[in-house]
């Protein structure tokens, strides 16, 4: 089956006003409310996973956005969590500039075949006007309806 990024991350894992500055606090903020929207995934495993993941290269990629990722043993699932910063984030990134948008995903083993086609669907969606619509969105359920809409 073949996930939506609106079926990835949900509107309890979207957050408007991150509050870190720094890649390890909003790691540990967006894998909070990724946990607490999924209890069965620990926010210690996401984390972990994460962070193996980013020691390989950075996922701050794109200039003004981070798309952490990462294959998480011991989940079924695939979950995400958006997370905005208005005053930018020290990510470490590639162009070595501030990140503004962090899309957070966690993939189970199961969802190897289905990984690198989730992340097409977000590097598509960093390259339309649908960016500028999630950096200035007001509310969580805006960003969940341009997910939903890009689709």
């Amino acid at each position: 089956m073949i996930l939506k990024l609106s079926d990835i991350f949900d509107q309890g894992s979207i957050l408007l006003n991150l509050t870190g500055t720094t890649k390890q606090e909003v790691f540990s903020e967006l894998a909070d409310a990724m946990a607490a929207v999924h209890p069965e995934i620990s926010q210690s495993v996401i984390l972990a996973s994460l962070w193996e993941r980013e020691k390989k290269l950075s996922t701050g990629i794109v200039p003004g956005i981070a798309i952490p990722h990462a294959i998480c043993g011991g989940i079924g699932i695939t979950a995400g969590a958006i997370g905005i910063s208005k005053t930018g984030i020290d990510y470490d990134s590639l162009d070595k500039k501030p990140v503004h948008v962090i899309f957070m995903m966690v993939m189970g083993e199961g969802a190897k075949e289905n990984h690198l086609h989730i992340l097409e669907q977000v590097f598509s969606l960093v390259r339309t006007e649908a960016i500028a619509l999630i950096e200035n969105a007001k509310s969580a359920e805006e960003i969940h309806a341009v997910l939903s809409r890009f689709n």
